[in-house]
């Protein structure tokens, strides 16, 4: 399948989201999308797959002119689009979600369960995936709940598969698995759309590049005849010197202890501690019980044993509102369902955590709140027309700026954040970055979980290693390599 799109406008309103892309696509190629958050790669490719409809332009498909009336029509044609936000159904099992408008019926019309159990378990297999199908799809990691996705796009037997952040929640080992599959369908005639803010892994698997600026595509190129640099600057108009600011960290006395935390099935033992003015890392495989630890600590989730103090003073967290008053923020990696109210304005949803500064009275301090979200969407850089906007209608990593946003507001001694740059791009990852310094600099604590190994190298101080539930390994930022961490991460000394 041959997919040429030409010069295509799309406005929401007075909001110009695409303003002149062109994108080509060739018979089993993989075709990187990249762009800074809000330049319009959902947006295009949700026009290709008939979400939406362009104002301008035409799209041509193996030589014909062609305007799906919706997704299911494009499914049917043979496109199907991974998304980054996932499509789960959570309380119905693995099975169900993987069959869900695909049902197979026998010929009284009853669902053909054995049939069904069959071919989901061909396509785990395939996956080198080991997940019950009667589970229920909502108890799984972020990261299993991605590889599901990516199951019932296999299972179309598509002709272009579309990849919206696919690997931002997969361990190494299921990323490997994934560029194997998709290097085997590739070979089979179908085409791939990888969008992705991983630059090593563009590099690695794709074969032609597409950049995207302000709705505007500005440079298409071979793999092998660009770099990082260049495809940078094309990303966000000028040179991005290093991927990582200098970090000169001033600790100061211990913050939070955590102490013999235990809870069974998911984390045993944990003993850690976190100064003032220190990022520490934590990593480890998805599933290593990484934000089951930091869950139970922001009282979200229960403890069998353990105890936390702050400041060195034993505290009691039974709910995150606790957690809230001794100083806890927590980031959540994912920002969709726990992050953020998608049907809130950006500045509801940073007054929430603020309320009690906001109306200590009862009564709103509305001069305040709007200075405080005037301030947070000029400081973290939120492409947004106004404070008033629907969060579900900023790009994903908008979104996660207005959650990282609403807890600084809380002004928290320890600031958890879990996954923090999971699919933003590169400019806005410098922008976190740079806050992260600013507020250690302050005093602040952060502890950031990330699956991301260069990240945590990058702006690390210590770094905490946990496999299957167990602290396995602690690192000095000198003592740190990748190889340690993987070491330590897959059970080695």
């Amino acid at each position: 399948m041959r997919i040429v799109m030409e010069n295509i406008h799309k406005a929401f309103g007075t909001n110009k989201v695409l303003q002149g892309v062109n994108f080509t696509l060739e018979p089993g190629e993989i075709h990187a999308l990249m762009g800074e958050n809000g330049a319009g790669k959902s947006t295009i490719m949700n026009i290709l797959t008939g979400l939406f409809h362009q104002d301008e332009g035409k799209i041509t498909i193996d030589e014909k002119e062609t305007l799906y009336k919706n997704s299911k029509e494009a499914e049917k044609a043979g496109l199907a689009f991974i998304r980054q936000e996932l499509n789960i159904w959570p309380q119905m099992t693995v099975l169900q979600n993987l069959f869900i408008g695909k049902e197979i019926t026998n010929a009284f019309g009853k669902l053909n369960t054995k049939e069904m159990k069959k071919q989901a378990e061909a396509i785990l297999s395939r996956l080198d995936l080991t997940i019950p199908l009667d589970k229920e799809a909502g108890s799984l990691s972020v990261g299993e709940q991605q590889m599901i996705e990516i199951a019932k796009a296999l299972m179309m037997d598509a002709k272009v598969i579309i990849m919206d952040e696919p690997t931002s929640a997969l361990t190494d080992r299921e990323i490997e698995k994934l560029f194997v599959i998709m290097k085997e369908l590739t070979t089979n005639g179908v085409s791939i759309v990888y969008i992705s803010h991983r630059m090593e892994e563009i590099f690695e698997i794709c074969d032609r590049i597409t950049v995207m600026r302000d709705g505007v595509s500005v440079a298409t190129s071979q793999i092998k005849e660009t770099n990082f640099e260049e495809i940078v600057k094309q990303m966000v108009g000028r040179e991005l010197s290093d991927r990582y600011p200098d970090r000169h960290p001033k600790l100061g006395e211990t913050v939070l202890q955590v102490e013999g935390f235990t809870r069974k099935g998911a984390f045993q033992d944990i003993n850690f501690s976190v100064k003032e003015g220190e990022i520490l890392g934590v990593s480890g495989l998805m599933g290593a019980g990484r934000t089951e630890i930091m869950r139970s600590i922001f009282g979200m989730d229960p403890l069998d044993s353990g105890e936390i103090k702050i400041n060195g003073k034993p505290v009691t967290i039974k709910n995150p509102s606790h957690a809230v008053k001794f100083g806890l923020a927590f980031i959540t990696e994912d920002r969709k369902d726990e992050g953020l109210v998608l049907d809130f304005s950006i500045r509801e949803n940073m007054s929430l955590p603020n309320l009690e500064s906001f109306a200590p009275k009862g009564i709103m301090k509305t001069d305040d709140e709007k200075q405080f979200v005037e301030k947070m969407i000029q400081r973290l850089k939120i492409k947004t027309q106004s404070g008033e906007l629907a969060a579900g209608n900023l790009s994903g990593g908008n979104q996660q700026k207005v959650v990282i946003a609403k807890w600084i507001g809380t002004g928290p001694k320890v600031l958890i954040m879990d996954e923090p740059t999971r699919g933003i791009d590169v400019g806005a990852k410098r922008e976190i970055y740079n806050l992260m310094n600013e507020l250690t600099e302050r005093g602040l604590a952060i502890i950031m979980i990330s699956s991301d190994l260069p990240e945590v190298l990058g702006m690390s101080d210590r770094v905490l290693v946990i496999h299957e539930g167990k602290i396995t390994g602690e690192l000095t930022r000198e003592e740190a390599t990748q190889e340690k961490i993987m070491t330590y991460a897959t059970g080695g000394k």
